[in-house]
């Protein structure tokens, strides 16, 4: 099982997931994105969430600068929290093409044209690139010592 902390790791991917990779957190992020739902009691019985659970998670994205409090039960996405939703809506394409047995449930439209919204990675210079032609450089953050420990696959690309 895995911790709460990902300390061994030089990783945005675990950085961020310490803040929002516990199973219920994504969840209640998606219900504030695009449900709108600030009521503490709206979370609990939209997602079905033991009180104790939403409790601690509402508390851990205040403490993280992911949601203000607003007033008694109402909690509402910094911009920290609403810069979620690019990362929400690739996990829902991934999750309709590999995942769900039926068509999606949700389209994410354009707000002002509704045209259909995609995650795409893409090249300043090419656009829409597909996943096989993205590589890594190594960052300014990564600490010798720990690429030098690693094991297995290949490095990054030059």
């Amino acid at each position: 099982m895995l911790g709460k902390t990902y300390d061994t790791q030089v990783c945005s991917i675990a950085r961020s997931l310490e803040m929002v990779g516990e199973r219920w957190s994504l969840l209640i992020i998606r219900d504030a994105l695009f449900a709108r739902v600030t009521r503490f009691s709206d979370f609990q019985h939209n997602l079905g969430i033991a009180t104790n659970v939403l409790t601690s998670r509402l508390e851990s994205f205040v403490a993280a600068g992911i949601m203000l409090r607003d007033g008694a039960a109402d909690y509402v996405l910094t911009p920290k929290g609403r810069a979620l939703a690019v990362s929400l809506i690739a996990l829902t394409e991934w999750g309709d093409e590999w995942a769900s047995p039926i068509d999606p449930p949700i389209l994410y439209r354009h707000s002002v044209c509704d045209s259909a919204i995609h995650a795409t990675a893409t090249c300043d210079a090419c656009g829409a690139v597909p996943a096989e032609e993205v590589a890594i450089r190594i960052g300014p953050g990564m600490p010798a010592e720990y690429l030098a420990a690693r094991r297995g696959g290949t490095r990054a690309h030059s």
